[in-house]
């Protein structure tokens, strides 16, 4: 096959390709290049085609470098949506994510999450890299003007993050960690399966009981790794990643799904010049306002009060009533024991104090809203779980 010809210059390239790119502007340069080749029996470099395809989206979407200076107009947009937060959990999932184009670098966000589990893009930061200065300079904005109330930061054990947080000034009292990424740490250092999947229900379980007896299996796995992987489960910090040792500040959050679901959002525009990835969020934030809000008005003219969500978890949590037996422990302050007597083999009997919205089974306090046993003691008490 002939090589590069002088006459197939960027120009050529670039008509040729304009319309693959145009559908598709995440499109493989290999497969351009495949395509240059077979129009015109010449092998073009790599380089060369890579840079026509930067030509080609710049016609597209945009110059490259005045994008850079249209930024603040999309900045201020977006901050149209800030009050959001108000709406949303008090917890804030924090990643970052390269940007593959002309000009390199990543884009730091913020996503939170309303109470009907909707995923919201709280804020953006475009830095150089990801290291100590940029993620300082977000996590200190944010916490400034977006996330103003006492909430809690989920991030994953980048080092540059936990140094931002420790870092005077930055304003996060509270942070814990992705448990997939603490599962992969304790994996590095030991191949037992069964310990890291013991690790995981320990992460995940809401009592001190139930963290127990997954740690107590991990100890007994083997007598001479076993110290050894305690040792370093106790040096993962566990209240940072321990469900029932963060006092529901999670909302049961243990997972990166919050980053991950816009990641995959972002993925086909990671290429593109700056200004056309946030004009993209801003116009699919937008739509999704729209639907969002006329969803929430026919909810609130039908006289629902509460996300459809938390409708679901209720009558869910409703279904076992049945089989369960309260007694009142006291009922100035609406302390009760409640008995799964349809139960074998474990846990049966919990105490609930809807005062302090609180249960042994530990879900009250980790997700927030009323576990079985609290809807049972409600029923019992004739009151009303709302």
């Amino acid at each position: 096959m002939s090589q590069d010809h002088a006459q197939l210059d960027s120009n050529v390239i670039c008509q040729h390709i304009f319309p693959m790119v145009h559908a598709d502007a995440t499109i493989c340069v290999k497969v351009l290049q495949g395509s240059v080749e077979s129009a015109y029996g010449y092998k073009v470099s790599y380089k060369k085609v890579w840079h026509t395809k930067q030509k080609a989206i710049a016609r597209i979407f945009g110059d490259w470098d005045e994008s850079y200076d249209q930024l603040r107009r999309y900045f201020n947009a977006l901050q149209a949506f800030v009050p959001e937060f108000r709406h949303c959990k008090p917890l804030v999932s924090v990643d970052g994510t390269h940007l593959y184009g002309k000009y390199a670098g990543t884009l730091l966000m913020g996503i939170a999450q309303d109470g009907n589990n909707n995923i919201l893009s709280v804020a953006f930061a475009l830095v150089e890299k990801e290291n100590t200065d940029s993620w300082y300079f977000f996590l200190t904005n944010l916490r400034r003007h977006v996330a103003t109330r006492p909430g809690v930061l989920i991030s994953d054990k980048h080092a540059a993050i936990k140094a931002a947080l420790e870092r005077k000034g930055c304003g996060w009292d509270h942070n814990v960690y992705y448990v997939r990424h603490i599962a992969s740490n304790f994996a590095t250092s030991f191949k037992s399966k069964e310990a890291k999947r013991h690790l995981v229900n320990a992460a995940y379980s809401k009592t001190q009981e139930q963290a127990q007896y997954y740690l107590e299996l991990i100890s007994s796995e083997d007598h001479v790794a076993s110290p050894q992987m305690m040792g370093c489960i106790r040096g993962l910090e566990p209240p940072k990643w321990m469900q029932h040792l963060n006092e529901g500040r999670r909302y049961g959050h243990m997972t990166t799904n919050l980053s991950e679901c816009i990641n995959s959002v972002l993925k086909g525009t990671r290429n593109l010049p700056i200004c056309a990835i946030f004009k993209s969020t801003y116009h699919r934030l937008n739509e999704l306002f729209v639907i969002k809000g006329r969803q929430a008005q026919v909810q609130i003219a039908s006289g629902q009060v509460f996300s459809q969500f938390l409708q679901k978890a209720i009558l869910a949590n409703r279904e076992g009533i049945s089989q369960m037996l309260v007694m009142s422990y006291d009922r100035d302050t609406t302390v009760f024991t409640v008995d799964e007597i349809a139960a074998v083999g474990v846990q049966s009997l919990f105490r609930v104090n809807l005062q302090a919205r609180r249960c042994d089974c530990g879900y009250f306090q980790a997700l927030h809203y009323p576990c079985a046993h609290a809807l049972a003691a409600c029923a019992y008490a004739r009151l009303e779980w709302k």
